[in-house]
């Protein structure tokens, strides 16, 4: 059963501008889907989309089963946060918290006991590597490690989806594809679904598939 389906996707900005034109694409349980494009093609937008953060024009978005369109933000905020994990350029960690308290936050929202997500989000951490560092600040770390963080708050509530939107363009190319390769590890070990879009010849390379998003749809990159 596939974990993500766009049918006929479409998106404008205005009555004479489309954003995206007729996308269709599928991403099965378990798959790493890398998607590439052009700057401005509207990579950005079609993850958005996904998430349920912005509503299509035309079409069909379907996220673990559940048809995303005619539900009001209370549901679709639910499904974000029982079916999705996200990993953004920006790491996008609360600077005040400890880093444990960053991951257990997803734990939290899906409403686990303070204890329970603790102890989980210790757990992730130490599956990123990071386990040692879990009582610091996240201005405490390097890029890479706070990379690291952003992908263990990303998995730690074991979502069916990862929808990752350039997660190493601010690293370097040896710290990037460290990331890039724990990323599809954890995605593989936890039998969760990938789409990623990025530039990362590294990340391509660990995909089942890479499709490119062009002005007239998605077509095998």
């Amino acid at each position: 059963m596939p974990v993500l389906v766009l049918r006929g996707v479409s998106k404008r900005f205005d009555q004479r501008r489309w954003v995206l034109r007729q996308v269709s694409l599928q991403v099965e349980t378990g798959e790493r889907v890398v998607l590439i494009g052009e700057s401005g093609v509207g990579k950005s937008s079609l993850l958005n989309l996904c998430a349920g953060l912005d509503v299509p024009d035309e079409g069909e978005i379907v996220v673990a089963g559940r048809p995303l369109h005619g539900l009001d933000d209370t549901a679709l905020a639910a499904v974000r946060r029982r079916s999705l994990g996200f990993v953004f350029q920006a790491f996008h960690l609360i600077p005040h918290l400890q880093l444990w308290q960053n991951v257990a936050l997803p734990l939290l929202l899906i409403g686990a006991d303070e204890a329970s997500a603790r102890e989980n989000a210790r757990a992730m951490l130490d599956e990123v590597g990071l386990g040692e560092r879990a009582d610091s600040l996240p201005g405490e770390l390097s890029g890479g490690e706070q990379q690291r963080v952003a992908l263990a708050r990303a998995l730690v509530h074991r979502p069916a989806l990862i929808l990752a939107d350039e997660p190493t363009g601010n690293l370097d190319p040896q710290t990037a594809a460290a990331a890039t390769n724990l990323l599809a590890e954890q995605v593989r070990t936890r039998s969760a679904s990938l789409l990623m879009v990025t530039h990362s010849a590294q990340a391509e390379r660990n995909a089942d598939r890479v499709l490119r998003l062009t002005p007239e749809g998605v077509v095998p990159a």
